[in-house]
């Protein structure tokens, strides 16, 4: 082959891959889950309009973190963009629509961390802050901290221009009814259903570059202390990423999945026993926890591709989208 052919190959190969990331498609599989919060809950009181308004919410926000993965997009932006969607929503418990703690005040805790440095950011005990996620995401980025809390966390948030909304935005009447039913029966989050849901929310992600994400946020637990922080941003038990093991994303009773470490001891259970990412999550969720009377549910996602969606409660909100594409949504422990 003369040196003018070699040229032109040199060429067409060069315009192959420039186009190939114009259209920026990944380079390798990508997936997705999502969970929207775990707990008691039942059909029968579950009335179907809400249900299908959740579902759909669910779809919502699990194709449009899907849709950041198949244009080249990072996992980082992905399960960002997806817990977004989730924290916008009034369904579920965390930014709009977030539980109230016992002064009637939303309390707010995020995290998220990136599989690739094992960097990560978090905030606990935030007010007025519309997505938590994005500021636990700029402490991650802008920072030198992994952790902020409370009136520290809201001033690093006002200086990084993260939005802020008024009480009225996060309030909705369904939550305010479950802190009356709490405090009528002088409990944390009250028991009877359909009240009793650990409805944290969150996300995982592989992207094609191969790199794992993780993020989750969450309004607490309906009539807590204030002050009391959860799982949700202590990273190694609600929210977890290495690209070595697996991302996990956690919804439960926050006091059992510190203790239990859960997200970072699902991980280490691949890293050190060769278990599969569902034999680990099946091993801490469904007998680690449950020994303990520990009640809730993970998402997580390995290196290859696979997914976990693994709760010990009568339901989970959850949603994916697996390396063939194929959506999969659910809410109740049947499906």
């Amino acid at each position: 082959m003369n040196i003018r052919t070699n040229a032109t190959a040199l060429f067409f190969l060069t315009a192959m891959l420039a186009n190939q990331a114009h259209a920026g498609e990944p380079a390798g599989p990508v997936a997705i889950a999502i969970h929207a919060g775990a707990g008691s809950m039942s059909r029968q009181d579950l009335p179907p309009e809400m249900d299908k308004k959740m579902r759909a919410m669910l779809e919502q926000a699990v194709r449009a973190g899907h849709e950041v993965l198949a244009s080249g997009g990072s996992s980082l932006d992905a399960v960002s963009k997806a817990v977004t969607i989730l924290e916008d929503a009034p369904f579920f418990n965390a930014g709009r629509g977030a539980v109230f703690n016992a002064e009637g005040i939303n309390e707010l805790d995020a995290s998220i961390m990136d599989g690739q440095t094992l960097n990560a950011g978090a905030v606990a005990g935030v007010h007025n802050v519309r997505n938590p996620v994005l500021l636990a995401r700029k402490v991650m980025t802008d920072s030198v901290h992994v952790m902020l809390a409370g009136e520290g966390a809201e001033a690093f948030a006002r200086e990084q221009g993260i939005e802020f909304k008024d009480d009225d935005y996060f309030r909705t009447e369904r939550r305010w009814q479950q802190l009356q039913k709490a405090k009528a029966v002088k409990t944390v989050q009250a028991p009877h259903k359909p009240d009793y849901w650990l409805s944290t929310v969150g996300a995982v992600a592989l992207d094609g570059q191969g790199n794992l994400a993780a993020a989750t946020s969450t309004g607490g637990m309906t009539n807590k202390r204030w002050g009391r922080i959860g799982d949700v941003p202590v990273i190694g038990a609600g929210t977890y990423a290495d690209n070595e093991s697996c991302a996990v994303s956690a919804t439960g009773h926050g006091e059992y999945f510190i203790r239990a470490t859960v997200a970072r001891d699902i991980c280490a259970r691949i890293e050190y026993t060769g278990a599969s990412l569902q034999e680990a999550a099946d091993q801490v969720v469904m007998q680690k926890l449950v020994d303990m009377g520990g009640r809730g549910g993970i998402i997580a996602a390995d290196p290859q591709g696979n997914l976990s969606l693994t709760f010990n409660t009568s339901g989970m909100h959850r949603a994916s989208m697996d390396t063939e594409g194929e959506i999969y949504i659910g809410i109740y422990n049947d499906e």
